[in-house]
């Protein structure tokens, strides 16, 4: 079952990602090229805010208990995803790369191409 550890490496892996605790130390948050697509309490661990294209969220609400519109976020947008054990890592890795997808998919064309160098310096 899937872990803040495993979840914060994951993470880490994905080219222009950084991590930081904007809202306080106990929120660990994932940005690539400085635009949010993961974040996480690090006191409970309990679940995941990701972003989501908003017919796919509502799908996958339908589909999962243990996925929720998106606590204290635009829940057109984002989900709450549960790490309860309900979900099999495999869907929950997916989530999390559709996220930092629709926000790479939504960088200023300048940021793509930063984007990209940094992905060929990373081969």
């Amino acid at each position: 079952m899937i872990n803040v550890e495993s979840y914060r490496q994951y993470c880490l892996s994905k080219p222009g990602v950084t991590e930081s605790c904007p809202f306080g130390p106990d929120t660990l948050v994932f940005k690539v090229m400085d635009k949010m697509f993961a974040l996480t309490s690090l006191v409970t661990f309990e679940f995941i805010n990701l972003k989501c294209d908003p017919e796919r969220a509502q799908e996958l609400r339908d589909q999962h208990e243990a996925i929720r519109p998106g606590y204290h976020m635009n829940k057109q947008h984002w989900n709450s995803v549960y790490v309860d054990g309900t979900l099999s890592d495999q869907l929950i890795y997916e989530l999390i790369d559709h996220s930092y997808e629709l926000i790479v998919d939504s960088l200023p064309k300048k940021l793509k191409v930063e984007l990209e160098e940094i992905r060929n310096a990373q081969e």
